[in-house]
């Protein structure tokens, strides 16, 4: 356990002294019967039975299945009193997280409530139990060998003291190295949700090798972490050996010189039980129970009572160095932007400098030295044939490719990057609707619930406003199966819009919709308050919306005004004639 999550555990159960008062004193009746345990049987050996006293030694056994009936009961007094130790530290745990829930709207207090609070409860309990038993066990046995046999201490005490100094030594390193699989381990669970949740677009944006290193590198954290705990585990397994069964050993070893010295046949044999019915068990529990649930505990309190977060006084944050957001604070009816991340005056929202990138070391490159600069607030159409590379600029853009060379920066943010990823949506041409409320898929991309009367603005600006009449409002269900791909595209436009970046990627994501609906989602995206848009055009109208535009050409590429590739470039004069067809991906 960590020492912030130790003073936290022992905070807690100082405040109930009184009830370890009355722990401690029924777990001595249970010491006793320990003592018994093997006092009784050397006794029933060398004044009853091996001395021909059969009614002695009958006598002896008696009392030791006495003590066997008084521990029982000793323990079961002792449950009862863990009990009344920990249920005040549960409750006290519970009124925290709902505390927390309701000053800070807090999602997760449910899960707080159902089941951290509860591990934390059973785990404490277990804590408690395990640290007693052995505590106590340890003082009857050899309370025990010293009442049998002084000597036999010099053989039990060196190595289980340096089994307890060994297994000592490993806490701290293996609490941190469960720690550190713990967070490997949820590290790889969130990105491998993330990643099964959007595959689709994952395929539409051709980024299966890059998802597959994601996750791969994620996998192989998560390996050297279990890795590092297995080695401190097998140090564990040899404090274990040599505390609890190296006595035994030494014990029968030396059997012939403590005969030869006075030490009698039943001494002998009770220290045998001592060692092998009350000091192997009760380090055994200690060395599993302690190792493994302090670090539970230290993990899930240190999860009910986040330390606070800088800047923000109370409350748990949000990770980002910004303040909660409490139920009072007013809500726009514009898409909200996330404090903290609107780029910097003068920056560029999208910069490509010397971008090269092909699908193999022999293809040839698809993008081949290419420089590009979007302002903030710029509105981009990418055209060119079938098959030249539009996508493929998006998706490198996004950060779903990696470059063979050249420098990617979003707001001023290398790409890849977590900075820059937040600062960027990609809409692909495959849209992806989940089932759930329309308000869910729509809100995908926002910390919070989206605010009604926000949504409604929002879905009238894209042209979504008919569909979700239609469907029932926000709280209607859907069905993805139910709807055309023009709609699926429609719900996905309006959760980009509803997105906090401020860059949007559309890669001929309105390419179901007519014309019409078409040039309003696009008008919608392009005057969004900070946002700047690049689309790959599906039709040459979306590039005459655009304030410039950008003609692929494999290793030839033009940038201008509409009016000025008309005049200068063929190939954009040649997609902009009145019979050709729009282009495709």
């Amino acid at each position: 356990m960590t020492s912030r999550a130790r003073r936290r555990a022992m905070g807690l159960l100082r405040s109930g002294w009184p009830t370890l008062v009355r722990l401690a004193g029924w777990s001595l009746l249970e010491a006793g019967q320990t003592f018994l345990l093997g006092y009784a049987l050397a006794r029933a050996l060398d004044v009853g039975f091996l001395a021909g006293n059969v009614r002695a030694g009958l006598l002896w056994l008696a009392a030791a299945g006495g003590g066997v009936v008084l521990g029982a009961y000793g323990t079961r007094r002792v449950y009862d009193v863990v009990a009344d130790l920990v249920e005040p530290v549960r409750d006290r745990l519970v009124s925290g997280v709902v505390a927390r829930g309701v000053r800070e709207a807090d999602r997760a207090a449910l899960s707080g409530l159902t089941q951290q609070v509860e591990i934390a409860r059973d785990t404490l309990a277990g804590l408690v139990m395990v640290s007693r038993s052995f505590v106590f066990a340890v003082g009857g046995a050899l309370a025990g060998l010293c009442t049998l046999a002084p000597p036999l201490l010099l053989v039990v005490m060196p190595p289980l003291l340096a089994g307890l100094g060994l297994f000592a030594a490993t806490l701290r390193p293996l609490a941190r190295r469960q720690e550190a699989f713990l967070a490997a381990d949820e590290t790889l669970a969130g990105e491998l949700g993330e990643m099964c949740a959007g595959l689709r677009d994952v395929t539409a944006a051709g980024a299966e090798q890059y998802a597959g290193t994601r996750a791969g590198e994620r996998v192989d954290a998560e390996f050297r972490a279990a890795r590092a705990l297995a080695r401190w585990s097998v140090v564990r397994v040899a404090a274990l050996g040599v505390g609890g069964q190296l006595p035994l050993v030494l014990l029968l070893a030396a059997a012939p010189w403590l005969l030869a010295h006075g030490i009698t046949a039943g001494a002998l044999v009770g220290a045998l039980a001592y060692i092998t019915q009350s000091l192997l068990p009760a380090l055994q529990n200690l060395v599993h129970g302690l190792g493994t649930s302090g670090a539970r505990l230290t993990v899930v309190l240190r999860r009910l009572h986040p330390p606070p977060n800088p800047g923000t006084g109370t409350g748990t944050g949000t990770g980002t160095g910004t303040p909660d957001e409490t139920p009072a604070t007013p809500r726009s009816t514009t898409p909200r932007k996330v404090p903290g991340r609107r780029p910097d005056v003068g920056v560029p929202a999208l910069a490509l400098a010397a971008v090269s990138f092909a699908y193999g070391p022999a293809s040839a490159p698809v993008l081949d030295g290419l420089d590009l600069c979007v302002p903030q607030g710029g509105h981009l159409a990418v055209v060119g044939p079938s098959g030249i590379g539009k996508s493929t600029l998006t998706a490198v853009a996004a950060g779903l490719l990696a470059p063979a060379h050249g420098r990617i920066r979003v707001c001023g943010h290398p790409v890849p990057g977590a900075r820059a990823a937040g600062l960027r949506v990609l809409i692909p041409q495959e849209a992806y609707v989940s089932t759930g409320t329309l308000a869910e898929n729509l809100g995908l991309l926002r910390p919070d619930p989206v605010p009604e009367p926000e949504l409604l603005a929002a879905a009238a600006a894209v042209g979504l406003a008919p569909l979700l009449e239609r469907l029932g409002g926000p709280d209607a269900p859907v069905r993805p199966a139910a709807l055309s791909a023009g709609e699926r595209q429609l719900i996905a436009l309006t959760r980009a819009y509803l997105s906090p970046a401020p860059l949007a990627l559309l890669d001929e994501a309105t390419c179901h919709l007519d014309a019409e609906a078409e040039a309003r989602a696009e008008r919608a995206f392009a005057a969004r308050p900070g946002g700047t848009l690049v689309v790959v055009a599906h039709r040459i109208a979306s590039a005459g919306r655009a304030e410039r535009i950008l003609v692929m050409d494999g290793p030839r590429t033009a940038y201008g005004t509409h009016q000025d590739l008309l005049r200068t470039c063929a190939l954009y004069q040649d997609l902009a004639a009145p019979s050709q067809p729009p282009f495709a991906l």
